[in-house]
């Protein structure tokens, strides 16, 4: 399964009204992550992943694509420490 390692990412671009939440919730849970996904005021969306590096690499490689109807423009993403285990939410 891998090291388990938990990453942050702020995703820019067209990425909000497009669904870009729930499909990213779909893709974490086919993926058993653990987070969340959420909006900012900005215009972003906020990820967080969780889970066996392999598979939050294949979350965030998704990420820089997007659900149809998204313009990821970009992915920003930073090491966060481990937390605890709460399936994967929409905030």
């Amino acid at each position: 399964m891998g090291t388990r390692i938990r990453r942050h990412a702020i995703v820019s671009g067209v990425v909000q009204g497009v669904g870009f939440r729930w499909s990213t919730r779909r893709e974490a849970e086919r993926l058993e992550l653990d987070g969340f996904a959420r909006n900012r005021e900005d215009g972003t969306v906020e990820v967080e992943a969780e889970g066996p590096e392999d598979r939050v690499a294949q979350l965030l490689e998704w990420l820089r694509v997007g659900p149809p109807g998204a313009e990821v423009a970009e992915v920003r993403v930073v090491d966060q420490p481990l937390g605890a285990r709460s399936g994967f939410r929409i905030g």
